[in-house]
């Protein structure tokens, strides 16, 4: 590669020796936290369909109902239940769907939209229990879709909030969400691997979100034993016990670089890699290729902005030659048939909603022709949180926190904790 190259792709930049990269990875490490730093208990609640899984915060004021996108669990709203707890008088109840988590029902792969909406619309009877306590419907991709399919149904609910999931780029990315599954590993020989690659591939940019989230998305290949409940018995391994891999990018976009795959260079007989870059205004990991704003891969399971295509693998050291120890909790790849059917007419449904709405993007170029005139139109309030990938609550859960709050507060639909001003969070 000639030297002019270099310079344009930015690979002039100043390296570390791999000594000092590890040594710098000594000071990470990727062991799992446990859901009850963030809530205060899980339950399981029995419908004629099987038995849910909820992870609750919270004894008084309205119920944020939160509902995941596909392949993550209710855990993915820890960061965002801790977060708005402290912000707002509430109660969060965060579900495990069907399939997903510790849930168990008589169909675990039937994703059909409405076999799900039936779902969450018999547990909110349960949470309920005859009370008129409010209901804000909260979902993620996929779990938005659901939101929106029984925002209806459900007689107490008072807001909807959608997170990162537009029909039109949805459905446009279904040609390839099968070569986005392969592309992720089928296997992690531990825990902590798998909390490694969730971080590392872009799957999420908040590492705490990781800890907690990812042992929610895979189970024991022996014990079937989602993973979540075996945090325990973890032993925290440090990165440098890990497979780093060298990457040189050169910043083309606030939080978004581009990336240029080249081989470690040589010197002195040792391999010397570049420290992963970092963004200068948030200081978080580099966006993966396929999260970026411009050129996205985009992804429907992982709603408009899913994980890199070619993640990177979780290698195995010389050292280690244990065998793979836990797999993903659900097989997605095995539920395509019902993919279109959850984005399909999501937009026109959405603005239908007569509560109070709001629609929380990573990126405005995701906004389809009908939410764009129903924007303009005000029918739903809309707030783009740039500097995030897909799963914005996890990535940024204090931001969420406080927009959903401010938005709630202003709305009247809930009552703000001492020391929380909505009047301080920006508007849309």
């Amino acid at each position: 590669m000639s030297d002019l190259r270099k310079t344009v792709l930015g690979l002039h930049a100043k390296r570390s020796s791999t000594s000092n990269s590890r040594l710098a990875a000594s000071k990470q490490n990727f062991g799992p936290v446990k859901w009850s730093n963030y809530f205060d208990k899980e339950e399981i609640i029995e419908t004629s369909k099987g038995k849910f899984n909820v992870y609750s915060k919270g004894s008084e004021g309205p119920i944020l109902l939160c509902l995941h996108g596909g392949g993550y669990s209710g855990l993915t709203w820890a960061l965002f239940t801790d977060a708005v707890a402290k912000t707002i008088h509430c109660q969060v109840k965060a579900l495990d769907l069907r399939g997903h988590g510790k849930t168990s029902t008589n169909d675990d792969l039937d994703l059909s939209l409405e076999t799900m909406a039936n779902d969450v619309i018999d547990v909110s009877k349960k949470i309920l229990d005859g009370s008129s306590t409010p209901i804000i419907l909260l979902g993620h991709s996929m779990g938005g879709a659901v939101a929106v399919e029984v925002a209806h149904s459900i007689d107490n609910t008072v807001g909807l909030c959608v997170i990162d999931v537009v029909e039109g780029t949805a459905l446009d990315a279904l040609s390839s969400m099968q070569s986005i599954l392969r592309g992720r590993p089928t296997h992690f020989r531990s825990i902590p691997h798998a909390i490694q690659w969730c971080y590392k591939s872009g799957q999420t940019h908040n590492l705490e979100a990781a800890k907690v989230s990812m042992p929610g998305q895979i189970i024991n290949v022996n014990s079937l034993k989602l993973a979540a409940d075996e945090c325990d018995e973890v032993e925290v391994e440090k990165e440098d016990g890990l497979d780093v891999l060298g990457r040189r990018s050169v910043a083309s976009s606030a939080c978004t670089l581009t990336e240029v795959a080249e081989e470690p260079e040589e010197k002195d007989g040792n391999v010397q890699t570049s420290e992963e870059p970092q963004c200068n205004d948030c200081g978080k990991p580099p966006l993966p290729k396929s999260q970026r704003t411009e050129n996205s891969t985009t992804s429907p399971e992982q709603g408009q902005m899913g994980p890199p295509q070619h993640a990177p693998p979780i290698h195995q050291t010389a050292s280690d030659t244990s065998p793979p120890q836990y797999k993903w909790r659900i097989d997605l790849s095995k539920t395509e048939k019902f993919w279109t059917g959850w984005f399909t007419d999501l937009s026109h449904k959405f603005l239908e909603v007569k509560v109070p709405k709001l629609l929380l993007l990573a990126n405005i170029h995701g906004l389809d022709t009908t939410l764009t005139v129903g924007q303009m139109q005000g029918k739903f309030q809309l707030q783009v949180l740039q500097k995030s990938g897909h799963a914005i609550h996890e990535d940024q859960p204090h931001n969420v926190a406080e927009l959903l709050s401010a938005y709630l507060v202003k709305q009247k639909i809930a009552l703000p904790k001492d020391g929380f001003s909505h009047n301080n969070v920006p508007s849309c």
